[in-house]
């Protein structure tokens, strides 16, 4: 049997892989901003 590529689905275009890559740097970028922000945010009173 021959095995075609990602089963029967088309090659995308470059432009498409470009939209995809951007979108997942800038996803990335918010999720560590976010983690730097927990990080450095004041802890609150764990002594109650």
């Amino acid at each position: 049997m021959t095995r075609k590529a990602e089963d029967g689905k088309k090659p995308t275009k470059s432009g498409g892989r470009s939209t995809r890559l951007a979108a997942a740097l800038r996803e990335n970028l918010r999720r560590r901003k976010a983690q730097e922000r927990q990080r450095s945010a004041p802890t609150p009173d764990k002594g109650r």
